[in-house]
C-alpha cells in the first residue's frame, strides 16, 4: 500500500511540474510578442513625427502636420553679425592639471542611452562659430552688425497685454464695445491745397592753373571763381493753369597776369529772370505767354585797355513771346519746347561808352526793337544720380538776322556738398559788326570748375 502511495505522489509532482514548465513558455511567448508590438508602434510614431511632415509638403492629399522647428544654424542665414563666441571658442583651452585624488571612471557607463540628443544644440553652436570665424577672417567687409548693436535693440515691447480675468465668459469677448452717441458738434476743417512749389540750388566753384615762368610751351598761371544761384517758384493747379518762374544768377572772376591794367576780370556775369504763363490746350500742349529779362552787373574790359566791352545794364534784353509750349516729364527727363511765332525783342545799352555794334545795335544808338519768331528748348536729363545734364537752346530771327544761344551744364555730383561742373556756352549772332578782333559770328565760352554745391 505504501508503495502505491509513493508512486502516486511522483505522478502528481510530474504533472504539476509539466504544467508549470508549459506556463513559463507561454508567458515568455506573450512577453516577446508584447515587446515586438511596442517596437513596431515606436517605429510608426517616429516615422509619423519625422517623415509625415515632409510628405504633407510634397503631397496635397496628405493632411498637414506641424514640423518641429530647430533653429540651430540661424546665425548662418541672417545678415553677417560679429559675435564674441567664435573668438572665445578659438582661444579657449581645454587643458587642466591632473588631480591625484581624482578617481578615473568610465563616463559612458553612467548613461544607459546616448548623450548626443542632449548636447545637439551645443555641438551645432560650435560648428556655427567655426564657420563664422572663417567669414570674419576671409571677408570682414561683409559684416553688417555687431553683437552690441543687436543687444541695444528693443526686441520686446514693454507694454504687455493685460491678462483676462480667470472667470470671464467666452461670450463676453464677442460683445460690442459700448458706443457713446453724444459726440457733440463736429468741426470741419478744410485746407486749401498749395499749388506752389519752390526750391533752388547754389554753387561756389573754383579752378586753378599754375605754369612756371620757364615752362617750355609758355603760358601763364590763372585762378578763377564762379558763384551760381538758381531759384524757382512754379504754380500748377493740376488742371489747366501753369505759371513757371526762374531766376539765374552767375558771377565769375578770373586772374589776368598778362593784363597790366586789370588784375582781375569777369568771365561770367549773368542775371536772368524768366516767366511762362500757360493754359492747357490738349494733352501736353499749353497756350503760353513768355517773358525773359537778362542783363549783367559788372563791367568787362579788353586786355591791357580801359575800353569797355560790356557794363552794368549794358546790354539789357527783354524778350516777349506768344505761342505754344510742349512739356514732358517722364522718369529722368524733363523737356520743354516753346514755340513763339510772335516774339518781340528789345535791347537797351545804358552805358554810352560801350560799342553798340557788338550787340546788333546801329552805331550812335543805344536801343533796338525787333519783331520775329522764337524757339526755346529747356532740357534736363539725369543720366545717373551722380551726373546731370542741363541744356538750354534759344533761337530768334527777325527774318533778317539770326541770334542763337546754346548753354550746356554738366554737373558731376560727388556728394551732397561737393560737385564738379562743366559749362559750355555757344552763341551765334550774324547781326554784329565784324572787326579785326572779331572775324566770326560764332562765339564760344567754356568753364570747368570744382567746389561747393547745395540743393534745397
Amino acid at each position: 500500500m505504501k508503495k502505491y502511495f509513493v508512486l502516486g505522489l511522483f505522478l502528481i509532482g510530474g504533472i504539476v511540474a509539466f504544467g508549470q514548465k508549459k506556463s513559463v513558455h507561454s508567458n515568455k511567448k506573450d512577453v516577446g510578442f508584447s515587446i515586438y508590438t511596442q517596437y513596431v508602434d515606436t517605429l510608426q510614431k517616429i516615422h509619423n513625427k519625422y517623415f509625415a511632415g515632409l510628405d504633407s509638403l510634397n503631397n496635397d492629399t496628405v493632411p498637414e502636420r506641424n514640423i518641429e522647428l530647430k533653429p540651430y544654424y540661424f546665425k548662418l542665414f541672417v545678415p553677417l553679425t560679429y559675435y564674441y563666441a567664435p573668438i572665445e571658442q578659438a582661444f579657449e583651452s581645454h587643458w587642466q592639471p591632473a588631480r591625484l585624488e581624482e578617481v578615473s571612471y568610465n563616463q559612458d557607463s553612467l548613461f544607459p542611452v546616448t548623450k548626443k540628443r542632449f548636447d545637439k544644440m551645443e555641438r551645432a553652436d560650435r560648428r556655427v562659430n567655426k564657420a563664422l570665424l572663417s567669414m570674419y577672417v576671409a571677408r570682414p567687409d561683409r559684416i553688417v552688425y555687431t553683437e552690441n548693436q543687436i543687444a541695444r535693440k528693443k526686441t520686446f515691447q514693454k507694454q504687455v497685454m493685460e491678462k483676462l480675468p480667470p472667470k470671464i465668459r467666452v461670450i463676453e469677448l464677442f460683445e460690442p464695445d459700448p458706443v457713446d452717441t453724444n459726440v457733440g458738434d463736429a468741426e470741419l476743417l478744410v485746407k486749401k491745397p498749395n499749388f506752389w512749389s519752390t526750391g533752388g540750388d547754389g554753387a561756389l566753384q573754383f579752378s586753378q592753373n599754375y605754369i612756371s615762368d620757364n615752362w617750355y610751351k609758355g603760358g601763364e598761371s590763372s585762378n578763377s571763381m564762379v558763384a551760381q544761384l538758381h531759384l524757382f517758384a512754379n504754380y500748377d493747379d493740376k488742371q489747366r493753369i501753369e505759371f513757371d518762374n526762374e531766376l539765374h544768377f552767375n558771377l565769375g572772376f578770373i586772374s589776368a597776369p598778362s593784363d597790366t591794367v586789370h588784375k582781375y576780370r569777369t568771365n561770367n556775369d549773368l542775371l536772368r529772370l524768366t516767366s511762362k504763363l500757360g493754359i492747357k490746350a490738349v494733352s501736353k500742349w499749353y497756350y503760353t505767354l513768355s517773358a525773359e529779362f537778362k542783363t549783367q552787373f559788372f563791367s568787362n574790359y579788353k586786355t591791357n585797355s580801359d575800353i569797355k566791352q560790356s557794363a552794368f545794364m549794358t546790354p539789357t534784353e527783354l524778350k516777349l513771346g506768344l505761342g505754344m509750349d510742349y512739356k514732358l516729364s517722364e522718369n529722368k527727363i524733363n523737356l520743354s519746347v516753346l514755340l513763339s511765332p510772335l516774339s518781340y525783342n528789345f535791347t537797351y545799352l545804358a552805358d554810352r561808352d560801350v560799342d553798340p555794334t557788338a550787340f546788333g545795335v546801329k552805331a550812335g544808338q543805344n536801343k533796338l526793337s525787333e519783331i520775329g519768331s522764337r524757339l526755346q528748348v529747356n532740357y534736363t536729363w539725369t543720366i545717373i544720380p551722380a551726373i546731370i545734364w542741363e541744356s538750354r537752346f534759344s533761337y530768334f530771327t527777325n527774318y533778317k538776322r539770326v541770334e542763337s544761344e546754346w548753354e550746356n551744364t554738366f554737373n558731376f555730383v560727388l556728394n551732397r556738398y561737393l560737385s564738379t561742373k562743366l559749362f559750355v556756352h555757344a552763341r551765334y549772332d550774324d547781326g554784329v559788326t565784324l572787326t579785326e578782333d572779331n572775324k566770326s559770328y560764332f562765339q564760344l565760352q567754356e568753364l570747368l570748375s570744382f567746389g561747393l554745391s547745395y540743393t534745397w
